[in-house]
C-alpha cells in the first residue's frame, strides 16, 4: 500500500511517499496549488492520501476525492498527535508521522462535510466574529467616556436609537476638534464603525434566517422550548450527519462537554470538561441552557437536581443541562422526531 502524506503550507508543502510493505519513504516539496497537487497525485498514484485539518483541507479533500483516491484528514488536536519531549520537528517529520499513523490505523481523524455545509458553518462563524467586533467597539466607546469622567447608561440602553443619538451629540469630525477634544473625533470614528458593523450583522443574520428556515433539521430543533434559530443552526451544521455518532457519549465528547478523567492505580477521578471540539457550539449551548431554565421545565429539573441547592454548583449544573440538551438535539435529528420531554429525568454528572 502506498500512502501520500502531506504537511500543508500556505505557499509550499512537503509530501512523504510511504510504502507500507517495507516502510520506505521519499520526500518531495511542491507549491500548494490545485494544479501542482493534481500533478503530484497523478505521478505517485497513491492508494491513500493523508493531510492535517486546516482551512485548506476542505477543497483539497474535494479535489483528491474526485480523482478517486481515499482521503484521511487528521485531527491534530488529538493526544496521538502531540509532539512532547521532541528534539526535532520538521515538515518532513510531520508528513512521515501522518503516514505512519495512517498505516497503523491509529490516525485520529475528523469528518469533512460537504461544501454547502462548510459554507454554512463559515457563515455562522462569521456572524460570531462580527458580534465580537461590535462588542469591542462598544467597549471602546464606554472607555472613551470613562476617561472623560462621563457616565453612560448601563446594559443595552446605551445602544438603542435614542442612546446612539445621545452619543452623537458628543461626536465631532477631527477637522472640528483641537488637542483637548481629540476623543470626540475618535468617538465619531467609532460610531461610524458601529453603524457599519450593525449593518453587516443585519445582512448576515437575514441570510442565515433564510437558510435556517429551509432546513428541516432546524425546524425540528426549534420545537424545543427555549431553542431559537441561532442554536438550531449551529447544532444542525456542526453535527451534520447525526448517524456518524454511535451513542450519546460520542456526541457530548465531540462538543467537549464530557469531564476529563485521571486514572492511575487506585486513583480514578474526573476533572473539568475537556473543552475539545467546537467552542462556539459549546458556548451557545451553555448560553441557551441559562435561557431554557425560564421556558423549559425539563431543563429546570436537571439544573435543580444537579445543583442540589448549592450556589457553588451552578456552573456544574448548567454544563449538565447543556450536555443533556445537545444529546436530546442529536437524538431528535437522528430519529427525525419533534420535542417530547421525558416524564422522568435521570442525571449523571
Amino acid at each position: 500500500m502506498r500512502i501520500l502524506a502531506i504537511d500543508l503550507g500556505k505557499t509550499s508543502s512537503v509530501a512523504c511517499v510511504y510504502e507500507v510493505e517495507d516502510a520506505t519513504r521519499q520526500f518531495r516539496r511542491f507549491r500548494t496549488t490545485g494544479q501542482a497537487l493534481q500533478s503530484l497525485v497523478n505521478d505517485i498514484r497513491p492508494d491513500r492520501m493523508v493531510i492535517e485539518i486546516c482551512p485548506m483541507a476542505g477543497w483539497i479533500a474535494d479535489l483528491i476525492t474526485s480523482m478517486g483516491v481515499e482521503v484521511q484528514v487528521a485531527n491534530v488536536s488529538a493526544p496521538a498527535w502531540r509532539w512532547s519531549n521532541t528534539r526535532r520537528k520538521t515538515e518532513g517529520d510531520d508528513a512521515l508521522r501522518l503516514a505512519q499513523l495512517s498505516s497503523l490505523n491509529q490516525l485520529p481523524q475528523v469528518a469533512v462535510p460537504a461544501p454547502p455545509t462548510r459554507q454554512w458553518r463559515a457563515m455562522i462563524r462569521y456572524r460570531h466574529q462580527l458580534i465580537q467586533r461590535r462588542t469591542q467597539i462598544r467597549n471602546h466607546i464606554r472607555a472613551l467616556f470613562d476617561r472623560q469622567g462621563l457616565a453612560l447608561p448601563r446594559r443595552t440602553a446605551c445602544w438603542t436609537q435614542a442612546g446612539i443619538a445621545a452619543l452623537r451629540t458628543y461626536a465631532k469630525n477631527f477637522e472640528e476638534v483641537d488637542m483637548d477634544e481629540l476623543w470626540r473625533g475618535e468617538l465619531e470614528c467609532e460610531l461610524q464603525a458601529l453603524s457599519a458593523i450593525e449593518e453587516l450583522v443585519s445582512q448576515v443574520e437575514q441570510k442565515l434566517d433564510e437558510i435556517e428556515q429551509q432546513q428541516a433539521s432546524c425546524r425540528l430543533l426549534r420545537t424545543i422550548p427555549g431553542v431559537g434559530p441561532r442554536l438550531a443552526e449551529i447544532v444542525a451544521a456542526v453535527l451534520d450527519d447525526p448517524r456518524r455518532f454511535s451513542n450519546s457519549k460520542q456526541v457530548a465528547c465531540y462538543a467537549g462537554l464530557t469531564p476529563r478523567q485521571y486514572q492511575s492505580g487506585d486513583t480514578d477521578r474526573q476533572g473539568r470538561i475537556s473543552r475539545q471540539g467546537n467552542s462556539l457550539l459549546r458556548a451557545m449551548l451553555v448560553e441557551v441552557s441559562w435561557v431554557s431554565l425560564r421556558y423549559n421545565s425539563w431543563a429546570r429539573q436537571i439544573y435543580e437536581r444537579v445543583r442540589r441547592g448549592s450556589a457553588g454548583r451552578k456552573k456544574i449544573a448548567i454544563v449538565a443541562v447543556a450536555r443533556r440538551l445537545l444529546v436530546r438535539c442529536w437524538a431528535m435529528l437522528r430519529d427525525g422526531t419533534a420535542w417530547n420531554p421525558p416524564l422522568t429525568v435521570g442525571v449523571s454528572v
